[in-house]
């Protein structure tokens, strides 16, 4: 798997309809806030996610990168 897995963590619960702006990200929404985590394969789709969040008024709480195959070694 190329590139790097993402966790953004959004202000709010957000509803499954929010699914189709991160496509191939999943969205865990629990204690006020959400998780949208996922591979990101380079620098514009980064921006991208980044401009998505943005655009629908949603508040970004963090970003972390986390290398792909250091997730695949640890099994997660």
């Amino acid at each position: 798997m190329d590139g790097l897995r993402y966790r953004f963590v959004v202000d709010g619960e957000l509803s499954p309809r929010y699914a189709p702006l991160f496509e191939g990200m999943t969205l865990d929404a629990h204690d006020g806030r959400t998780e949208i985590v996922g591979v990101v394969k380079d620098q514009s789709q980064l921006q991208g996610v980044l401009a998505r969040i943005a655009n629908n008024g949603l508040a970004l709480i963090s970003v972390s990168p986390e290398d792909a195959a250091d997730v695949e070694n640890r099994g997660a």
